[in-house]
């Protein structure tokens, strides 16, 4: 499934980050934002990229703003918040769009890889997840209220 190494999205800092940097490692791909219900699940996410990384887990974390407009900073405001409140070091992108026509391309081949209920593929909220195994295939997606330490053993099999 080399097409997902086909993509690129920039970093935080503006620097391009192709997805190619990632090939043979387990991703965990989640839409993120700072003003969320579910915004506590960086903590999750922060505590299984310590557990797992050095076995090549990367989590790639993706601020969106489409859902009640709940990610409203700028690159350098998203970076201070997870990292001040959550710990992150995890690779956070810049803010995307993952519905309509303005979806990042990455967002569409995942959607289109693994719908969601019923087949319907757009996100529904943010900490929509996606877990793609070492060759690059999307192996599942789970739901903004799956919680990360749920994905767990989900990600040791893969690993």
């Amino acid at each position: 499934m080399d097409q997902i190494y086909s993509f690129s999205a920039n970093a935080l800092d503006g620097t391009p980050v192709p997805l190619e940097r990632y090939r043979g490692k387990v991703l965990l791909i989640v839409n993120t934002a700072s003003e969320c219900g579910f915004t506590p699940q960086y903590e999750g996410l922060q505590k299984l990229h310590e557990k797992f990384g050095a076995n090549g887990l990367e989590i790639l974390g993706f601020p969106c703003n489409q859902f009640g407009k709940q990610e409203p900073g700028d690159a350098a405001q998203i970076g201070a918040f997870c990292e001040k409140n959550y710990g992150v070091t995890f690779q956070m992108f810049d803010k995307i769009e993952v519905n309509g026509d303005g979806a990042h391309p990455l967002y569409k081949f995942l959607k289109d890889q693994a719908p969601g209920v019923l087949g319907i593929e757009s996100i529904k909220w943010n900490f929509t997840k996606f877990l793609v195994d070492r060759s690059g295939a999307v192996k599942e997606r789970y739901a903004p209220m799956t919680k990360p330490d749920a994905i767990e053993k989900d990600i040791e099999k893969l690993l």
